[in-house]
């Protein structure tokens, strides 16, 4: 036990990932995926409501943060080709999808490729304000529309905070990130395969216009293991305003899901250890 986790790299040495407070040797490892114009430092804090055990590594995409001076990604196939590679070194210890309305479809994707390609799947898959990938899209692509339209299209879908679409300067640095993100939403051709074998747990707020409850529903068929829904106070970016009740849930269903096994396989090794000394 002690060999196999001591062989687990530092992934605060990896460009992709941002982890706040790095932990030695894991339990488990959150990787969270944010929304489109959105960079890793929307996780920041989590580690603080979050089992000390429980590495969270927030997913930094080229284009933003410190990132700011690569090109963003437009293709969802290259996006993944790209993750794929960053983020297999670190899955020999037991990890965690969290993904926020775009993050939610990259986290998706990504858990599907990880399983084709025979490598060691999420424990938990959570998805969290967006419609289930099977659903038809419901409005006409907006990457290319003139900046005016563009900015005034981001506004009416609530796909931004509002206190950044108030920033002219801010948005003369977010608006190429999120018509780099819309590109890679509204290009996204999604192609039916088996359902993932890990349980997913969809998130949203109960008040999001954008993602109706039924939607939300519909990710009960891309899994054959359990799946749950929970809906919490708040629009679109319920995790902002909600934050401690979803961190909450997620520290519970972690805990249901891979504690229990974790502490009693601590326990035996423990007793072993104090009958050998």
């Amino acid at each position: 036990m002690g060999a196999l986790q001591s062989s687990i790299p530092d992934i605060s040495d990896s460009v992709w990932f941002q982890v706040s407070k790095p932990v030695s040797k894991p339990r488990l490892r959150l990787f969270c995926f944010s929304y489109a114009g959105g960079n890793a430092s929307a996780y920041r804090d989590w580690y603080q409501q979050l089992p000390d055990d429980v590495e969270v590594c927030s997913v930094q995409l080229p284009g933003r943060g410190s990132r700011f001076k690569e090109n963003a990604y437009t293709n969802l196939d290259a996006l993944l080709g790209a993750l794929e590679s960053a983020i297999a070194p670190y899955l020999n210890a037991s990890y965690a999808f969290f993904g926020h309305s775009m993050g939610a479809q990259v986290a998706y994707e990504l858990a599907r490729k990880l399983r084709d390609k025979g490598l060691n799947e999420p424990e938990y898959l959570f998805v969290s304000g967006r419609r289930a990938p099977q659903l038809p899209a419901k409005r006409k692509p907006i990457h290319g529309l003139p900046e005016d339209q563009f900015l005034e299209e981001i506004r009416r879908l609530n796909g931004t905070p509002a206190e950044a679409l108030d920033n002219p300067e801010l948005m003369a640095l977010v608006s190429p990130i999120l018509r780099a993100d819309c590109q890679v939403i509204e290009t996204w051709d999604y192609e039916p395969s088996e359902p993932l074998a890990i349980p997913v747990l969809a998130l949203g707020g109960a008040k999001d216009d954008n993602v109706a409850i039924d939607e939300l529903e519909d990710w009960a068929k891309v899994t054959n293991k359990h799946f749950g829904l929970q809906l919490f106070s708040g629009d679109h970016f319920y995790l902002h305003s909600a934050t401690d009740s979803l961190l909450n849930c997620l520290a519970n269903t972690l805990e249901k899901a891979v504690g229990r096994s974790d502490n009693l396989l601590s326990k035996v090794v423990q007793k072993a250890a104090s009958k050998i000394q």
